[in-house]
């Protein structure tokens, strides 16, 4: 991604520059998992299933934040499709990504800052959250699920 893109707020810039730095970093560190045949910890959550459903867990999320951003916002739809299946998700998740990444880019370019702190709006999950609390959170998924990967690579 090209560092010079023009946003209002210099928050949302720097937020969708680390968003794309971090996934990035997640694929690959997610790939040397699947690579090493890291196993995961048994977890009743279904998105720890598999590295597969891992990977596709983060890469949905990833698109998931912009669109929920987009909708609480009311700006128009940014047009990021559902991610692959975990049973396709290996050859896909770079096509993704960068699908991902370039819809990322142009959404938020005009939101000023005031709208970034208030108001809060309900996820998906409940939890409220403002547009930065949630470009906050979209940059902190892949930190943290490539931390749990670096670490069981560390173990190996």
């Amino acid at each position: 991604m090209s560092s010079n893109l023009q946003y209002r707020s210099r928050a949302v810039r720097a937020m969708v520059l680390l968003h794309e730095e971090h996934l990035r970093r997640f694929v690959h560190v997610w790939r040397l998992a699947l690579t090493s045949s890291v196993s995961l910890p048994p977890a009743d959550d279904p998105s720890y299933a598999s590295l597969e459903a891992l990977g596709r867990h983060v890469l949905s999320a990833a698109g998931g934040y912009m669109i929920w951003m987009c909708g609480v916002l009311a700006l128009p739809d940014p047009g990021i499709r559902s991610a692959p299946d975990a049973s396709a998700i290996i050859r896909d998740a770079d096509d993704y990504m960068e699908h991902v990444l370039e819809r990322w880019r142009a959404p938020l370019t005009e939101v000023p800052n005031e709208k970034l702190g208030t108001p809060e709006y309900p996820s998906r999950w409940q939890t409220r959250y403002s547009i930065d609390s949630m470009l906050e959170h979209a940059v902190m998924h892949p930190i943290r699920h490539a931390f749990q990967l670096d670490e069981l690579l560390k173990d190996l």
